[in-house]
């Protein structure tokens, strides 16, 4: 039988074991009495859940053997950290360190520059993160993190969002059997509505000082798209006439708005 052999870190992607509830929490208990051969059992079997991960990056550009074993690490340090007495299943709560340690490696090679000091605050803002999660087995809001850190919220929330890696505007943010959605369809003009709404009313009040024939070509020009030609031809005047009018109405908009 054919298989199609994909190779990551000189891992044959197509023969990667899986294993089941019941095997995991068997060579668990054998992780925590110290056999190294039950945790290299346990982390072959859980490399499919690194690989899926890193799928989530791969349109950055970045190395995918890189990302791999930066996931690896993530899943590493998952084991060590897990607690098999509470009612938490493994991948539950490896996805987010993973997910977390391969943020981490993106920041720290991120090419947009961020002062030490900010960076310093980032890192122990994560460090706390990875503490209450270990803790409490549940993602700590920010003001937990504030409050273990001793530092103002505002402070955090500065820190954490200047080390955030940029992602492109053509990254797909959901997808389906149509067609995916990206960022860019997503994101919101941040102009206050406020600031539209009187510049709505500064435009009206412009158009409203000119004179009927003013109004008419720049309703015939911007709202229903016609040629200066066409306008000329309706109205009954020269091209050059057309043009004449249409930029001195512009203008003496120009000095209202």
């Amino acid at each position: 039988m054919h298989t199609n052999k994909v190779e990551i870190c000189g891992v044959n992607t197509s023969k990667l074991p899986v294993l089941t509830n019941e095997e995991m929490q068997r060579l668990f208990i054998k992780i925590k009495a110290g056999d190294m051969e039950a945790r290299e059992e346990f982390i072959q079997g859980n490399l499919r859940l690194v690989l899926s991960i890193i799928q989530r990056f791969n349109r950055r550009g970045e190395n995918v053997d890189d990302l791999f074993q930066v996931g690896c690490i993530g899943l590493i340090k998952a084991i060590d950290n897990f607690d098999l007495s509470q009612n938490v299943r493994f991948s539950t709560y490896a996805v987010p360190m993973i997910i977390g340690e391969i943020r981490r490696y993106l920041r720290d090679n991120n090419s947009i520059r961020v002062s030490r000091s900010l960076r310093d605050v980032a890192y122990k803002a994560l460090q706390a993160r990875d503490a209450l999660v270990n803790k409490n087995l549940k993602e700590p809001t920010i003001t937990e993190i504030a409050k273990e850190l001793n530092l103002p919220k505002e402070e955090v929330v500065f820190a954490l969002d200047a080390i955030q890696e940029p992602i492109s505007l053509f990254e797909p943010i959901y997808h389906d059997s149509g067609d995916a959605i990206f960022v860019m369809d997503q994101v919101k003009d941040e102009k206050s509505e406020d600031e539209v709404w009187l510049q709505e009313i500064a435009l009206r009040e412009a158009i409203s000082k000119l004179n009927k024939r003013e109004k008419l070509i720049l309703n015939l020009r911007f709202y229903e798209g016609k040629t200066q030609m066409e306008v000329a031809e309706e109205i009954g005047i020269s091209q050059a006439q057309v043009s004449r009018l249409e930029k001195n109405a512009l203008r003496q908009m120009r000095k209202l708005i």
